[in-house]
Formats: C-alpha cells, structure tokens, sequence
C-alpha cells in the first residue's frame, strides 16, 4: 500500500514536471552520511555508552539469578516445604525485577528509544537542514534516500548529493 500509493504521488509528479518544464531530482545515501558525519558517530559512542551500561546490569542480574537456581537446584530435596517455597518465590520475583529492567531500558517506550531520541535529534537536524540547503543551492525539487523505505531502484551517479550533504555539514 505504502509503496504503490509513493508510485502513484511520483507518477503524477513526473507527469506535472513533465508539463511544466523539468524536474531536478537528487538523492541521498543518509547511511553513508551518517557514517562519515562526526556528529553522528559522537551520538552513536554515547548511545553505545548507555546500551553497554545496561546491557552489564542486566548481566548482573541475569547471573544472580542463575546462582541462586543452581543453589535452589542443588539443595531442593533437603529443604524444607517452606523454605522450598520461599526460595521459589524469590526467583520468581527476581525474574520479573529482570523482566522489569529489560522492559524498562530495551522496551517500546524504554529508555533506550527515548535517548536515541535525545541524542539522534540534533544530528538529524543538522543533516535534514544540510539536505535542504542542498537542494536550495542546487535548485533540485526532489531529494530522495536511498537508504530509506521508498525504492529508489536506478539513479545516475551525478544526481547523487551526499558528497554536497556531507561538505555542508562539515562547513557548520
């Protein structure tokens, strides 16, 4: 659906460019640009920071847990019914405090989406306002990524301003 609708919106543009005289179109790699653009690699070294932080805490739980249930596997049969109970409840409880965390920092709406968020923010900012300077400068209509979801399945190389994105980047 979302291609064919993209298709059909590109189809009548080209139709109305067609008419109207001609259309200059570009496009992006924003991979490309987001490997190479300083900025983005600093974001990434701080998210990366946040997930190994996590990550090493969820670790930690995770092996408490794991000793505790070895010990609880070990001595089972000489515990008593209530301290059998006791030990169970306690590793249930410590599988959802492990739960809890993961949800917590790796979830939906975790942490983890909240500082990519904080931190990605501005660097797209910087990028999407590099890109539209581009296209101000170049006089192009239409910039498309070709890493993102709409298929760009051919392109001429010289219609390609990630070398343009990437020096206006560099100039801030």
């Amino acid at each position: 659906m979302k291609r064919s609708s993209f298709l059909l919106f590109l189809f009548f543009i080209l139709l109305t460019g067609l008419t109207n005289g001609q259309l200059k179109i570009g496009y992006v790699d924003s991979d490309s640009i987001m490997d190479k653009f300083p900025d983005a690699q600093d974001a990434r070294q701080k998210l990366d920071a946040f997930i190994k932080d996590w990550q090493a805490e969820l670790t930690k739980l995770e092996t408490s847990w794991k000793t505790k249930y070895d010990d609880y596997e070990k001595r089972k049969l000489i515990m008593t019914d209530q301290t059998r109970a006791e030990t169970e409840s306690e590793l249930i409880k410590l599988e959802q405090q492990i739960g809890d965390y993961r949800e917590k920092k790796f979830g939906t709406n975790g942490e983890l989406f909240q500082k990519q968020d904080e931190i990605m923010k501005p660097v797209q900012n910087k990028v999407f306002t590099a890109i539209k300077d581009v296209a101000k400068d170049e006089d192009l209509d239409f910039i498309f990524d070709r890493s993102g979801d709409v298929m760009l399945l051919f392109a001429k190389d010289e219609y390609d301003v990630t070398a343009l994105v990437l020096e206006k980047l560099k100039l801030k």
